[in-house]
């Protein structure tokens, strides 16, 4: 006669049992370990110094339908996913501007931390470019450059072949606002008065718009990362040329911080950059001295 009672398992099944529990109980970890996590703060953008409209990332994540991206990220050092949204979808929507258009526009990339890139629109919406909202690998991102902060709530990033100079396809993290605006009209005091084309200052004056302006202002206009170099004092007022020149080439031989080195500048470019500064030197704009107490 069969016993009505289940016999119990034998130790194989349980076993066998238990390792499937630990396995089922691994795989909902690493799921919810890999969910997205998408910030509510917003983009802002602005047209000329008024603002067209904010849009909350998570916001901007259900409207654009974000995608897994990898990048040869030079920050990181290594290869790395992101989950993505595409450039130009984003600003033709913010914008209310086809993407042909947008490209005849200048604009400048903020981030919180006082970083300001200016960028034509020809190489901004030439493709490749989007917007990281969430870390494929670590949930939130993992810290990034030499302060090791989080690049939330957003980092620019670009995926094509030869995008990877961080000269030409600028990589701001922690960014907070796209703007439209010309150069001239946003940071009019940065402009050497009266320098000729082609000369000695004005092609320092080039190299310091396309390199040195998204961490350093020029009589208070442009990036807030690093020193304004000509109020209160322009840096030739206070540094020895020399000092200057070895700074701009290999900063952490002066002091460890966040400004890179520059071994590609020749010495012609540091003329002119030096040319550049001595006649800033001579054209002062402090707005915060010239309001007085």
């Amino acid at each position: 006669m069969s016993n009505s009672r289940a016999q119990p398992p034998a130790r194989a099944d349980l076993l066998g049992l238990g390792l499937l529990a630990l396995a089922l109980a691994v795989a909902s970890a690493c799921s919810r370990k890999h969910e997205p996590v998408v910030s509510d703060e917003p983009i802002t953008f602005v047209r000329h110094g008024r603002v067209v409209r904010s849009i909350s990332l998570s916001e901007l994540a259900s409207r654009v339908h974000p995608r897994v991206v990898t990048t040869d990220d030079a920050y990181y050092g290594r290869h790395k996913r992101f989950r993505a949204i595409r450039l130009e979808p984003v600003l033709t929507r913010a914008f209310g501007e086809d993407v042909a258009s947008l490209r005849r526009h200048s604009f400048v990339l903020h981030a919180r931390d006082g970083y300001a890139v200016p960028i034509e629109g020809h190489r901004l919406l030439e493709g490749g470019a989007y917007i990281a909202i969430d870390d494929v690998d670590t949930p939130g991102f993992a810290p990034i450059g030499p302060r090791r902060v989080s690049p939330a709530p957003a980092y620019l990033v670009w995926t094509r072949s030869g995008q990877s100079n961080l000269e030409t396809h600028p990589r701001p993290w922690q960014l907070t606002s796209i703007e439209i605006a010309a150069f001239e009209t946003l940071y009019p005091h940065t402009v050497p008065p009266n320098a000729p084309e082609g000369s000695l200052a004005m092609q320092g004056f080039q190299i310091f718009r396309d390199r040195c302006i998204r961490c350093h202002a020029i009589n208070r206009e442009g990036g807030r990362v690093g020193p304004d170099l000509n109020v209160p004092q322009s840096v030739t007022e206070y540094r020895p040329e020399p000092q200057i020149r070895a700074y701009i080439r290999n900063p952490a031989a002066f002091r460890y911080g966040a400004m890179p080195a520059h071994p590609d500048l020749q010495e012609r470019d540091l003329d002119g950059l030096l040319a550049y500064l001595r006649v800033m030197a001579s054209h002062k704009h402090d707005p915060d001295a010239d309001a007085g107490p």
